[in-house]
Parts: structure tokens; C-alpha cells; sequence
């Protein structure tokens, strides 16, 4: 199953708010309904929000709405990520060519998303073979399975490439506070391929690290800039912190659309701040007292020099040999 592609003249994707309960896919027949699903993150994940941003280009060149203010609209939906706005623009620039160029470019994107897991997979098990040994215990965090893509995925298709090869004896989720992305969707995926895995709180896997109950952490990236600071899920930079104190490798997998030259450094990124409500309530019920204020950044930046390597899928950085992107 496809996490997004085009059916029946229009954008469909697997509603990523229904998991784990529900296998729901959702038709984005309108420019609305496809903002709508990016804010609300029923289609989420750098490469996903690529390929969502070129097929909502041309769907409006299709209704023939005002393309220029849904092209305005579908790239401002969520400022962080870096995929969704080169999905974007790289479709919108066939608009002069028509709606069917439009199409044909989103379905190339679509393509090469799919392209680019099947080679992130094979690159980063590799590295992570290399850096970590033959039975290595893995730590994950946020989802980056194909639920951020099309299919396959980019830093679980790492760990599922291990576990092809044999080379995988556990995966150690972090349930990625507040919307429990990796609770609810990554610990779903690889519970569906039958991989070994447990669950724990964010703030264990530092802990877990130093406790030597980690060999590697790998994940994936919203944004990488051009110094190789790494954009990526709330909470990505503590586990950043906890595998430099444990001496083990911190790897991002993320394709080549992912890597932002033209932003210097991660204090350069506009950092998406979401609603209050993610942390005051839990399913639907108010866990704080009433006039609690929330901060709720919904992504954080590490360093480059916390970062072992980057592996996307044209090739290897190793930022701990020096390597620049």
C-alpha cells in the first residue's frame, strides 16, 4: 500500500491521524482537502510532503482554481519541512506546459521517492553494518518508514535492510511526543513486517545509551542544511546528545531532496511551533490545569558535529571523518 499516490484524477493518501486503529484512505479532491491533510498531519514525512505538495500543484492546475494562490497555499501549509516546498516548486514550474506536464512531473517525484528508499535502504545497511557489527540493536525515532514516503522508507528502510540481512536483533521506538509518531506509526510498521521491536518514552533512550542497550540511532531528517545541522522531530537532539556521551554511531537517513544547500545552518530555519492543545490534552481529555500555556516546537536541530554520518541515496557523508555536504 502506497502512503500517497494518484487515483481517480486525484491525490490519495493513507490518513496518518486513524493509525493505528484504522487503514483509512482518504481521496483529496480539492485544494483545501489537501492543506487541510499537510496541516493536520494525515500525510506527514519529508518525502511524503514532496510528492503531496507536486500532486496538489496539479490538482489545482486541473480544477483550474487559482493555481498561483493554491501553489502559495500548499507550500506555506507546514514551513519546516524542505521537501514539501521543492514538490511544490518543481511542479509548479510545468505550468506553462499545462495541466498534464504538471501530472507527469508529480508522478516523476512519486517515482523517485520510491527510487530513493530502495537505495537509502541498501546504503545506510551498509553503514550501519559497518559502524555497529553483524546483531545490532537499533534506536528509532519519530516515523521514517513508508509512511513518511511512498513505500519502504528512508531510516526504516535502513533497519529493514538489516533485518533482510539478518543483521537486526531489535529496534527500540521512541514513542516521539506529542502526537506519538513513533508509537502509533513506526511500532504499527514494524509490527506489520514482523520486526522485533519495543517501545519506550523519549526520554529513556539517552538512559538506554548509556546503559549500553544501543548500538546505533538511526533516523531520518525534515531538513539538512548546508553545514549538515539536521531539522528533524522534536526530540531528535537529547538522543543526538545521548549517543555522543555513549561512544555510538548517529546516523540520519534522508534522500538528496531532503539536503537544503541554500539554508547555511539550522539557526536559520523557520522552526514550526504547533497548537498548545498537542500537549495540554491526550486523547481528548485536558491532562493540565486550564490556564497552562504550552510551547510546542514541533522540531528541534542538532548539530553537525553530533552527527556521525549522513546517508541519503546518492551517497555517504561522514561528517565524523570531516566529510561536507
Amino acid at each position: 500500500m502506497r502512503t500517497i499516490d494518484w487515483v481517480d484524477g486525484c491525490p490519495q493518501i493513507v490518513d496518518q491521524t486513524a493509525l493505528p486503529d484504522d487503514v483509512r484512505l482518504v481521496s483529496l479532491s480539492t485544494v483545501d482537502a489537501v492543506v487541510d491533510a499537510i496541516r493536520r498531519l494525515a500525510v506527514r514525512g519529508a518525502p511524503a510532503l514532496g510528492v503531496a505538495g507536486a500532486m496538489g500543484v496539479a490538482l489545482a492546475a486541473k480544477l483550474g482554481s487559482d493555481v498561483d494562490d493554491a501553489v502559495r497555499r500548499i507550500r506555506a501549509a507546514r514551513p519546516t519541512a524542505v521537501n514539501l516546498a521543492w514538490g511544490v516548486d518543481r511542479a509548479a514550474a510545468y505550468l506553462p506546459d499545462g495541466p498534464e506536464a504538471v501530472l507527469a512531473e508529480a508522478l516523476a517525484i512519486r517515482d523517485g521517492e520510491l527510487a530513493a528508499s530502495l537505495e537509502m535502504g541498501r546504503r545506510g545497511g551498509d553503514l550501519l553494518q559497518e559502524l555497529a557489527g553483524e546483531h545490532i540493536r537499533v534506536l528509532t525515532h519519530c516515523n521514517t518508514g513508508g509512511l513518511a514516503t511512498v513505500e519502504y522508507g528512508t531510516a526504516l528502510a535502513a533497519v529493514r535492510s538489516l533485518y533482510e540481512r539478518g543483521c537486526l536483533a531489535e529496534v527500540l521506538v521512541s514513542e516521539s511526543r506529542p502526537l506519538l509518531q513513533g508509537a502509533r506509526l513506526t511500532a504499527w510498521e514494524l509490527g506489520e513486517s514482523g520486526i522485533a521491536h519495543r517501545l519506550i518514552a523519549d526520554s529513556a533512550g539517552p538512559f538506554l545509551m548509556a546503559r549500553g542497550q544501543v548500538d546505533a540511532v538511526v533516523l531520518g531528517a525534515d531538513r539538512i542544511c548546508a553545514n549538515g545541522d539536521v531539522v528533524n522531530k522534536i526530540g531528535t537532539y537529547a538522543h543526538a546528545l545521548g549517543a555522543q556521551a555513549a561512544g555510538i554511531p548517529f546516523v540520519v537517513v534522508a534522500p538528496e531532496s531532503t539536503v537544503d544547500v541554500a539554508t547555511k545552518s539550522g539557526a536559520d530555519v523557520d522552526i514550526e511551533d504547533r497548537d498548545g492543545s498537542e500537549l495540554l490534552e491526550f486523547a481528548g481529555r485536558h491532562t493540565a490545569p486550564y490556564d497552562t500555556v504550552a510551547l510546542n516546537p514541533a522540531f528541534d536541530v542538532t548539530p553537525y558535529a553530533l552527527v556521525t554520518a549522513i546517508v541519503t541515496d546518492a551517497r555517504v557523508i561522514r561528517l565524523d571523518r570531516g566529510d561536507r555536504l
